[in-house]
């Protein structure tokens, strides 16, 4: 079953409520009447052993004797039926079924249902929903307090509750939706199967979730970056507690709360995260109705000067800027507006101000080429309507493709304007701060946007030893330690390339004056310790020792007090190390942490011994690009530092940039590590180089829990044609645009035609970029290369439940009737059948007669024929 299993629930010819009630106030008696009073005009099944009699509902005994299978059941009967109740569904051919009834906290209980969802090949919503409210088929399938108007925004939330306050919310500003879902306890559907649903539903303009908890880090991700691509996605996450935060062993740990990696999980994927249930809503009134662009610059033009400097002083805060108004655009308005007018952005068109001197300013800001958004602020005054004012805004902004978002403080005329704004598809806010916030959901939702069709440059990642890390750690589980030394985390570091600062041991006080013997001082003395998570802290950490005997001397000392403080403390030796200087040098921290849903996270910021009080960081998902790593350092506070100051030269960002990348890789190699703090990572203005590493591993090996997909490097092969053509198949990076584009150039414009069922002559850079920046999760790509050169590519895209996938190929005109295509399409099915895929088509071309011979070879059978195209399916065994 797929997330197109769904589509009933926008288009139920008929709905079934299994355990409707005639008692007032239960559940199913709520459920069926608002079924009955929104209007749905299939027939409603009211299913009780009892009779109900409720005009507009036909009773029926049990689910068995339904005289059809309904499009749509609503199952609100006691907990214990509930199993019982989806078997008979599904033995009737019901394909979907909300399920409203509560009580299923048990584990036995939730698997249950699980089991009897899959068994019965019934797709369920819930349990514990409040169930669906579907306006456009006149449907409320819920027990909330009334329905909603149709519209084109998609509501799912976790919490019913929130429902009810979204219903308020939109019945007051005649807002409307094309769907609204109460997610319950999400058994079998889940968030990313929704939001798949919505994305590719073409009434849908806008997603809202409001999320407390993510099931699947992997799937949801997968899900939002496919949806941001086609609408807005705004999120609002519950829980934004630090006391939910867990104790940790590292910084990394301690510093990375559960809300903030969601932040980072819905950046990394496009998704516009608000704070409340107010921003939430005001996302959506703006996203809904505003493509989201790539400009920030902004006019504000209002009848109150005050309002438009408080609008320009709030703008920097959301990533926008006030636009420098083009010189013919001031000439404009010098023409129509009085002397007084503030010559300037914003446009204040002075307090006596009528209907036509407003419109025409907001004409002239609309048209001049340094201007993306306006912004029309309205202060109440004798001289004009709101309502006058509000028609001559929504004149201007007709005649214009530009966003504009208006904002009329005062209540006069409030009905009035806000029917006016909404006819006219503009957003409407009550106060400065809310229409800034939603200029700046615009420019978020813009940026995921941008984010996600970028090309990364190619990655700079140096040479690292895996085998080398990975017999380090499996050495350290061997002996039970999960804690790996010093040494040991320095040795992981430099097998991927990361400089470390040279290091001597001793096991004990006497061996420590031989121990630095040869070193240059001033020296640094550390305690090895595996009871000690942090050393300073517990005096275990001493710089700037003269010589040998003052390392000895400091060593005794460290020694006696530790065993003072901490007597159950077991001490294993001491290191020695070269204290290193760095002029204007920076201390930064660089780390891992393991966050039980979204799985590793990266962290960057300030470090040193104040590095949870200054509590300066960026989060993000792995893996990384250069892009990403940059994007990363920009968002602390302390890359105002690395970027230099007065007489202190910029620090090295690009080592800090490699050094993000390396522990990028790391983790995608070595799955093991459970928590990583560089910390301090000493920046100078040349190099980069840690000084200390603490790594912490899993008592037990285990697979990759990374939330984006990183390129399946081990899907890399080196194969030979029947022919005897030499291979190198890899999948697709995405610095590979420019290599794709020059290859579609050698692929002949039959051949062009056949590979995309269209008279294409030339392939774009949107169509390369869909090809390059792919989600491994869903789609894999393949590019064979002979010497070094590109003769192929095939694409594999699965469905969001990866259980089908389309293929097509494309090979170099060169290289035509050389087996190339039958050896890739190999590849192709092998790697299908490793990912659990069911079944392959390939839609082609009906006089593609070469590449129908080849399939039909390699068994793949014709199940569809519709005019010039030919659908062929191949079953992938296991």
């Amino acid at each position: 079953m797929t997330a197109s299993d769904l589509t009933q629930l926008h288009h139920p010819t008929s709905v079934a409520v299994i355990g409707a009630s005639r008692r007032a106030g239960s559940v199913g008696h709520e459920v069926l009447a608002n079924i009955v009073a929104s209007g749905f005009a299939g027939p409603v099944y009211a299913v009780n052993p009892h009779p109900i009699a409720l005009d507009g509902a036909i009773w029926i005994d049990a689910v068995p004797n339904l005289p059809q299978p309904p499009d749509l059941a609503i199952i609100a009967c006691p907990a214990a039926h509930v199993v019982n109740a989806v078997e008979q569904l599904g033995r009737l051919g019901v394909r979907l079924a909300v399920v409203v009834s509560n009580g299923f906290s048990e584990v036995a209980d939730r698997a249950a249902l699980q089991r009897a969802a899959r068994q019965s090949r019934v797709r369920l919503i819930g349990p514990n929903s409040l169930g669906v409210v579907i306006p456009g088929a006149k449907l409320n399938a819920s027990f909330a307090p009334y329905g909603a108007r149709a519209g084109k925004l998609a509501f799912l939330s976790q919490s019913g509750a929130l429902i009810t306050a979204m219903l308020d919310w939109a019945a007051a500003r005649a807002v409307g939706f094309s769907g609204i879902v109460s997610m319950g306890d999400m058994a079998d559907t889940d968030l990313a199967d929704l939001i798949d649903f919505y994305a590719a539903d073409p009434g849908t303009d806008a997603i809202l979730i409001y999320v407390e908890g993510v099931s699947d880090a992997r799937r949801f991700m997968s899900a939002a970056r496919a949806a941001t691509l086609l609408k807005p996605v705004i999120a609002i996450k519950a829980g934004r507690s630090p006391a939910a935060a867990q104790a940790a062993l590292s910084h990394t740990g301690a510093m990375a709360g559960s809300c903030d990696v969601h932040a980072a999980a819905f950046r990394r994927a496009g998704v516009v995260m608000v704070d409340t249930l107010t921003d939430l809503l005001a996302a959506a009134q703006v996203l809904s109705r505003y493509k989201p662009g790539a400009g920030n610059r902004a006019a504000i033009v209002t009848n109150g000067g005050g309002a438009g400097v408080l609008a320009a002083d709030a703008l920097p805060a959301v990533g926008a800027t006030l636009a420098t108004l083009a010189p013919a655009t001031v000439t404009q308005l010098d023409q129509v507006l009085p002397a007084g007018w503030s010559h300037d952005n914003p446009v204040d068109v002075v307090g006596d101000a009528h209907a036509d001197r407003f419109g025409t300013a907001i004409a002239a800001a609309l048209a001049d080429p340094n201007v993306d958004v306006v912004l029309a602020l309205h202060c109440p005054t004798a001289v004009e309507t709101g309502a006058a004012m509000a028609a001559a805004t929504i004149e201007a902004a007709a005649r214009s493709g530009k966003p504009v978002l208006a904002c009329w403080l005062g209540p006069h005329n409030a009905a009035q304007v806000r029917r006016s704004f909404e006819a006219a598809h503009l957003a409407l806010f009550d106060s400065i701060d809310e229409v800034v916030r939603g200029l700046g959901y615009l420019h978020r939702a813009a940026e995921g946007h941008t984010a996600a069709l970028r090309a990364p440059p190619r990655l700079s990642i140096p040479e690292h030893d895996r085998e080398l890390a990975l017999a380090t750690i499996s050495e350290a589980r061997r002996e039970k330690r999960f804690l790996l030394s010093d040494a040991e985390g320095r040795a992981i570091l430099s097998a991927y390339g990361i400089p470390t600062v040279a290091a001597r041991a001793a096991r004990n006080v006497e061996e420590v004056a031989a121990a630095c013997e040869g070193m240059v001082p001033p020296l640094v003395l550390k305690i090895v310790s595996p009871d000690l998570a942090h050393k300073s802290d517990a005096g275990g950490v001493v710089t700037d020792l003269p010589d040998a005997a003052a390392v000895a001397g400091a060593a005794r000392l460290m020694q006696d007090g530790i065993a003072r403080v901490h007597p159950g403390v077991h001490i294993a030796g001491f290191e020695i190390e070269p204290m290193v200087r760095e002029t204007n040098g920076l201390e930064l921290l660089v780390g891992v942490a393991d966050d039980a849903i979204f799985g590793p996270v990266l962290t960057v910021g300030a470090g040193g011994k104040a590095v949870e009080v200054l509590h300066d960081r960026a989060l993000e998902l792995p893996p990384l690009d250069d892009d990403l790593a940059r994007s990363m350092i920009a968002r602390t506070r302390i890359s105002a530092l690395l970027a230099g100051y007065r007489d202190v030269p910029p620090s090295a960002v690009d080592g800090v940039v490699r050094v993000l990348e390396a522990v990028s890789t790391m983790v995608s190699d070595l799955p093991d590590i459970v928590e990583l703090d560089i910390n301090p990572l000493l920046v100078g203005r040349d190099k980069v180089i840690a000084l200390d590493a603490r790594v912490r591993i899993a008592a037990e090996p285990r697979s990759s829990r990374m939330a984006i997909r990183p390129m399946p490097v081990e899907w890399s092969a080196d194969l030979t044609t029947r022919s005897g053509v030499l291979l190198h198949i890899r999948p697709v990076r995405p610095d590979d645009e420019a290599l794709l584009a020059e290859f579609f150039q050698r692929v002949s414009p039959e051949d062009l035609r056949f590979r995309f069922l269209t008279g294409l002559r030339e392939v774009g850079r949107d169509r390369l970029v869909a090809m390059t920046q792919i989600d491994y999760a869903r789609t894999m790509h393949f590019l064979a290369f002979n010497e070094g050169r590109l003769i192929a590519s095939a694409v594999l895209a699965c469905n969001p439940r990866h259980t089908h996938a389309e293929v097509a190929l494309s090979v170099d005109a060169g290289f035509k009737e050389q087996g190339v295509s039958w050896t890739l399409m190999q590849h192709v099915i092998a790697y299908a059948r490793a990912e659990g895929i069911d079944t392959i088509d390939s839609i082609e071309s009906a006089d593609n007669r070469t590449a129908l011979a080849l399939e039909h070879e390699m068994g793949f059978e014709t199940v569809a024929a519709e005019g010039a195209e030919r659908v062929v399916r191949r079953s992938i065994e296991a």
